[in-house]
């Protein structure tokens, strides 16, 4: 099956720790992912651990919300290097995929420089759909994260 990997970075104005624990903090994540308000009364189910490898977030909502799970498989905090979170990412409606999702986090003079990328494998005919239609919204709505990620970030 053909593979896909796309990814949106920014630079956020804060320490990269403050950056780190608003992604590796599922409940955070209704501050600044592009997701979280596309359903009013989207359901929400926490388990495992708090923050950090083991935490489950579950989520099912309407048809723009759609239905899957993300787990916190790597946390690696920046310290004196780059920072990282990696989730398994699982959609169950409108389709199903399983994805892998990363954020690279890297100290930089001005705070710190974010990557986020999906990457997974798709069969051909999603393939061509994603080139011409999911690769650009995902992108969109990576970018809209982003910024709400920065602004999140920034007034911490």
């Amino acid at each position: 099956m053909p593979s896909f990997s796309t990814a949106r970075s920014t630079t956020i104005a804060a320490d990269p720790a403050v950056v780190h624990a608003l992604i590796e903090d599922f409940r955070a994540w209704r501050k600044w992912s592009p997701w979280e308000d596309l359903d009013p009364d989207l359901k929400r189910t926490y388990s495992g651990p708090e923050r950090g490898v083991g935490s489950r977030y579950e989520w099912s909502g309407n048809k723009k919300a759609g239905q899957g799970s993300m787990e916190i498989v790597e946390s690696d905090p920046p310290g004196s290097g780059p920072g990282r979170v990696v989730i398994d990412l699982e959609f169950l409606k409108p389709f199903k995929a399983r994805n892998t999702t990363r954020y690279d986090l890297k100290p930089t003079g001005a705070g710190t420089d974010v990557t986020w990328t999906m990457s997974g494998e798709r069969n051909v005919l999603m393939a061509v759909a994603g080139a011409l239609f999911f690769d650009k919204a995902i992108g969109k709505d990576f970018e809209k994260g982003l910024a709400r990620l920065k602004a999140a970030a920034e007034v911490t």
